[in-house]
């Protein structure tokens, strides 16, 4: 295979490694603003789910009961954000600085002893079966994981448009006056979707511990459960093109090892930035005065 295809190959492989914690954190952020509420605090149940998954796989070992895990810690961080925003006169963006906050404080704290000990991992499924090379054949092993965000990205898809579910969640974020008129229990409705989508950030995290890079460290992080919040604009609060987004990220994040492969290292980390520069050339194109932002929800914080 000539230089362009191991660079085309390495890109793939890597856009699926990368993108899957964007999956999840994107599309749980989606399900929380779809309800009118903002959640800046999946950037800590991102960071608790990846070292709770990764104690939980180191204790048990089993990496899947480490992904529940990581799913039970994030929704609890949700379920904390959620309740306090019912709350009057408190600010969703203020309340999610603090739950980041605080979630990356408890991972830190409870996981100094998880840094050095090695958790059983996911494991893969392996889609270059189809080439003799190891390299290709062990760049396309890819985690389950990702094929289930996939899964969550239809099912929420259908279920906005055609469940009762759906449209009352619909209803709640985009106008509380019709939420009310109708009956409809508006808090419990944020509290239950707040919930959900940071319980689908803290499976985001078990994929960083547990599949990619595969252990944990205080910096595993690098703020990706921030990035997400702009993809969730920049996807117009659609979970199929959260889905494309994040992939379109995961491949920019991807770019920096895939031209190593073929021996390209000058701008070695001029390359690993590129998400973050991608990040403020799309919120730049897409949040620009004049620009209607299609499909946000009536009662998002940053709207009132």
């Amino acid at each position: 295979m000539d230089n362009v295809g191991m660079v085309l190959v390495a890109l793939i492989a890597g856009a699926l490694r990368v993108s899957t914690p964007f999956l999840f954190v994107s599309l749980g952020e989606c399900l929380t603003e779809k309800s009118g509420r903002i959640n800046l605090g999946n950037e800590g149940a991102l960071v608790l789910g990846a070292m709770t998954g990764y104690a939980a796989s180191y204790e048990t070992g089993s990496a899947w009961i480490g992904v529940l895990a990581a799913l039970v810690a994030g929704g609890g961080l949700g379920l904390l954000h959620g309740l306090v925003c019912s709350l009057a006169r408190v600010n969703d963006v203020a309340m999610g600085i603090a739950v980041m906050l605080a979630g990356t404080g408890i991972a830190f704290f409870f996981g100094k002893p998880y840094i050095q000990p090695s958790a059983p991992q996911l494991p893969v499924i392996p889609l270059g079966f189809w080439s003799d090379a190891p390299q290709i054949r062990s760049a396309l092993d890819v985690s389950p994981l990702f094929f289930i965000g996939l899964l969550v990205a239809f099912v929420m898809t259908w279920a906005f448009k055609n469940t009762r579910t759906g449209l009352v969640v619909r209803i709640v974020g985009d106008s509380s006056d019709a939420a009310k008129a109708m009956g409809l229990p508006i808090d419990r409705v944020r509290v239950i979707a707040t919930t959900i989508g940071s319980a689908l950030a803290g499976v985001g995290g078990s994929f960083l511990s547990l599949s990619y890079p595969g252990s944990w460290n205080e910096g595993l992080s690098s703020g990706q459960g921030l990035v997400a919040v702009a993809l969730v604009v920049f996807a117009r609060w659609n979970p199929l093109a959260c889905a494309a987004a994040a992939l379109l990220f995961g491949a920019a994040g991807a770019l920096g090892p895939s031209l190593q492969t073929v021996g390209i290292t000058q701008g070695y980390y001029l390359f690993y930035a590129a998400p973050y520069a991608l990040t403020l050339l799309i919120m730049i194109l897409t949040v620009a005065p004049g620009r209607v932002l299609r499909g946000m929800p009536g009662e998002l914080s940053l709207t009132r």
